[in-house]
């Protein structure tokens, strides 16, 4: 787990410049965050869980709060289709997408993205605890290297899924291009902080510096 090789070379090789301390604190909560079988990090807080509720009533009527929640709810291809049609009918209002723990799977997922990649207001995609895997990060990345696509984005949240441990480097930039203000974007680490997403070398030692 990249996370956990990351944290180990915090404790054995400390950076000479003393901000290891805060560093190694930024891993171990994106550490928690992972380990965490229902984390549901927010910018306001820890997000409270809700009764259980159908597809149909979340999707009946104008979203609340600007918010489209289907958090909990398992969604078949089918389902997939009325969600995609309920985005497209309330576009305009919506600002927050909840798709955590919905059972969520690479193609369900590629079928809604070219739909929210149009929402002009969707700031927060939250896509935890489902099925995606590294595979989507391609699309996605595309996606937002584009400026007209997801124009309003400051959150998305792939935690908790098969094998996302980390994000690349151009996914992290380019979300950061939609939200110069905020310092620290609330999404997974990326590997190595910018020095990309590949695996490192195993015999390397893991105190030398690359270059």
């Amino acid at each position: 787990h990249d996370l956990i090789i990351s944290l180990a070379r915090y404790i054995h090789c400390p950076k000479p410049e003393g901000d290891s301390v805060g560093a190694m604190e930024k891993v171990c909560r994106q550490l928690t965050y992972h380990l965490s079988p229902h984390s549901q990090w927010r910018r306001q807080g820890l997000m409270k869980r809700k009764p259980q509720t159908s597809l149909k009533a979340a999707l009946s009527g104008s979203p609340t709060n600007e918010t489209m929640d289907l958090s909990g709810i398992a969604l078949t291809s089918k389902d997939i289709e009325r969600v995609d049609v309920y985005l497209h009918q309330n576009q305009e209002l919506i600002s927050s997408v909840e798709l955590c723990f919905t059972e969520l799977t690479d193609d369900g997922f590629l079928n809604l993205l070219p739909t929210l990649s149009s929402l002009p207001h969707l700031n927060t995609l939250s896509l935890n605890g489902n099925k995606l895997t590294r595979s989507i990060l391609r699309e996605l990345t595309e996606m937002l290297k584009d400026l007209e696509k997801f124009p309003s984005i400051t959150w998305i949240d792939l935690g908790n899924n098969v094998d996302i441990y980390s994000l690349p480097q151009p996914f992290l930039v380019n979300l950061r291009r939609r939200s110069p203000k905020l310092g620290n974007l609330p999404t997974i680490l990326e590997f190595g902080e910018g020095q990309g997403s590949d695996p490192e070398d195993p015999e390397a030692d893991p105190c030398e510096s690359p270059g």
